[in-house]
């Protein structure tokens, strides 16, 4: 079987997991320029600033050479529409994004819009920071529009890394929700996974659910194994967290040791089957056909390669799927 240092190391600077697709990214964020009006507007008419485009967490990418690329327009060729500042990079070049109806291909060869699901684990570092980045900020723009204190429309505000309410002056942020999704092994070293009931009969994936609040990131794991699979877990290390703003979570990676001698016993409500798996049972399953695992996209499929010591394929990159996530 592949190579492998596993259960991790706990104190390890370095995450197991490697490069999370996600989690890339090469510029600054530039916090500091965001209520700078005039520096902004100096900006905003450079033609050397950069602009990303992005529908319903859309953006236009060019296919067809070494790699997909984000197609990034001078602001004078952008469209009406919210503009957050993305950051600056190396060169002082400044990126915005625009909520707006993406352009015309025009008739550019390989042109078309795509998603993170889809084209997240093919971007290059600068363009998968630049496109999560702005589907984060563009999720929460469009469901926060309205003051949660007292019902009164919002303004963007800080170049979009606030909004401020009409009525009472009050100021809201960027809302990220924790998550975590762990690797649970046994005492003989299998991995368990699950199947969600709304999933096709195939796919699986390491178990994930939402931080509650006053709980912290470790029990949430403990509990989260025992409410959906009746599994008691000792031990919990952190691996590594990637963002995934679809719509708005982090998700914080785990590894737990399952107690010996315990039987599985789904809710049937969040998941529909669960089993072990050796390293030579998942092989198998995958070579036959039998199981799907999640994109390549997302941590769940690290997390799992990261136990198997290898890299797997994954069944669900182009695949719009749930918000869950583990997907």
């Amino acid at each position: 079987m592949p190579g492998r240092t596993w259960p991790p190391e706990p104190g390890t600077f370095r995450s197991p997991l490697g490069s999370l697709a996600l989690a890339r990214g090469t510029l600054d964020r530039a916090s500091h320029r965001r209520g700078d009006d005039e520096w902004l507007a100096k900006t905003w008419a450079d033609p050397q600033t950069r602009v990303l485009v992005i529908d319903d967490g859309r953006a236009l990418v060019r296919f067809g050479g070494n790699r997909p690329e984000l197609v990034l327009i001078p602001p004078a060729q952008a469209p009406d529409g919210p503009r957050f500042l993305l950051g600056v990079d190396a060169g002082s070049r400044a990126y915005f994004t625009v909520m707006a109806a993406l352009p015309a291909s025009n008739g550019r060869r390989g042109v078309e819009p795509a998603g993170l699901r889809r084209v997240g684990a093919l971007l290059g570092d600068r363009d998968a920071g630049l496109l999560t980045h702005a589907a984060g900020l563009a999720n929460w723009h469009a469901t926060h529009t309205h003051c949660p204190r007292c019902g009164a429309l919002t303004d963007p505000v800080m170049s979009g890394a606030a909004r401020v309410c009409r009525v009472d002056g009050s100021e809201h942020f960027p809302r990220t929700d924790p998550a975590v999704i762990m690797a649970v092994t046994d005492p003989d070293d299998r991995l368990l996974l699950a199947r969600g009931p709304d999933w096709g009969q195939r796919r699986m994936s390491v178990l994930a659910g939402f931080v509650e609040p006053g709980e912290s990131a470790e029990r949430a794991v403990a509990r989260e194994v025992a409410e959906e699979t009746g599994i008691t877990v000792g031990e919990v290390r952190y691996l590594g967290s990637q963002p995934w703003p679809l719509p708005r979570s982090l998700m914080l990676g785990f590894w737990a040791r399952a107690l010996g001698g315990q039987r599985i016993r789904v809710d049937s409500e969040e998941i529909a089957e669960a089993h072990w798996f050796s390293r030579a049972e998942l092989r198998a399953a995958l070579d036959a056909g039998d199981l799907g695992l999640p994109g390549a996209v997302s941590i769940a499929h690290r997390i799992i390669e990261a136990w198997y010591g290898d890299e797997l394929p994954s069944a669900w990159t182009s695949r719009a799927g749930p918000a869950n996530p583990s997907s």
